[in-house]
């Protein structure tokens, strides 16, 4: 009987996650590529820079609306492995999440 109480409220608290994601990506306002430099591409060191300073760029996009954390003029794959593996490396990967005993 517990499982299927747990079960249900499992699944009732993911379809208002969906609900609420949905809702909220609606509302995401379009960003406006004119305004990129297209005679500049970003690479793997750019990317791997932003990664690094995400969380500082994502608390002052907060608040000045020409601040972004991710350049929409990059190259690619390369960029965005960047942006990953720096963002990791600050934010502690994967070893953040992992339990001492």
């Amino acid at each position: 009987m517990k499982t299927n109480i747990f079960n249900k409220r499992v699944f009732i608290t993911l379809s208002v996650l969906v609900v609420l994601i949905l809702l909220f990506t609606g509302c995401a306002e379009p960003y406006n590529f004119d305004s990129c430099e297209p005679e500049f591409e970003y690479g793997f060191l750019n990317g791997l820079w932003h990664g690094f300073i995400a969380p500082i760029s994502f608390i002052i996009s907060l608040f000045k609306e020409d601040v972004a954390m991710y350049a929409c003029n990059n190259n690619g794959n390369w960029y965005n492995f960047g942006f990953i593996f720096g963002a990791m490396i600050i934010l502690g990967g994967s070893h953040a999440g992992k339990s001492k005993k």
